[in-house]
């Protein structure tokens, strides 16, 4: 199998981050690029499970050091990816999941190609407000940063390959699982004609070897 990364992008209360948890308990060919930053953990995240914590400092020196394959700042935050926890899930075997943002992602491409992108769209406007005020952890000036941010990020749904909406988290799931099934037979496909026509190539040459050799 060819193992890919897999980026699944939302505006803030998208639901990208419950989708992929969902994804890694029922599926045992994903695992979990655990992400780098800056903002101090939140009621019952761990470090190393949920995020890797580190301070400002620790994560532009790291940054400065190119280990990161996407980073950026978000609500003052500093998020990032670094390249040798991508290259370890794939070197299992396994497809890595990971929920970046629209900006990360088109950094993130650029050093992994062959990334698989989904764009999580909620199924209307107050449904996206009604889970960014649910939280209830944000001042106002924080959530307008939010609501702006989201904006910037629906309009760049046209360069993601699949877009899903959100509207029942079951049906979400499974339409993730669909595409994941759906790139697997197609590079596998690919993969197997390319050394079908390898095999063909090296046969009629050795063949028109044969009728020219006197």
């Amino acid at each position: 199998m060819n193992a890919f990364p897999l980026i699944l992008s939302a505006p803030s209360g998208g639901g990208k981050t419950t989708i992929a948890r969902a994804l890694l308990a029922r599926r045992h060919d994903l695992g979990y690029s655990v992400s780098c930053t800056t903002r101090a953990p939140r009621p019952g995240e761990v470090q190393g499970r949920d995020y890797y914590f580190m301070t400002r400092a620790e994560f532009i020196a790291e940054r400065e050091k190119r280990a990161f394959a996407e980073s950026a700042e978000v609500h003052g935050n500093l998020y990032g990816t670094r390249r040798s926890e991508v290259k370890r899930v794939l070197a299992s075997g396994k497809h890595v999941v990971m929920d970046i943002d629209v900006q990360g992602a088109v950094q993130f491409i650029r050093v992994f190609p062959d990334t698989v992108t989904i764009f999580i769209l909620p199924p209307s406007a107050e449904v996206l407000l009604e889970r960014l005020k649910a939280r209830k952890t944000e001042t106002p000036a924080q959530l307008a940063a939010r609501l702006q941010s989201a904006l910037q990020e629906l309009q760049e749904v046209d360069s993601y390959e699949y877009v899903i909406v959100n509207d029942d988290l079951e049906r979400a799931v499974t339409s993730v699982e669909s595409i994941i099934d759906a790139e697997v037979l197609s590079r596998n496909r690919v993969k197997n004609l390319r050394e079908q026509v390898g095999l063909l190539i090296q046969r009629l040459e050795q063949e028109i070897e044969s009728q020219t050799t006197p």
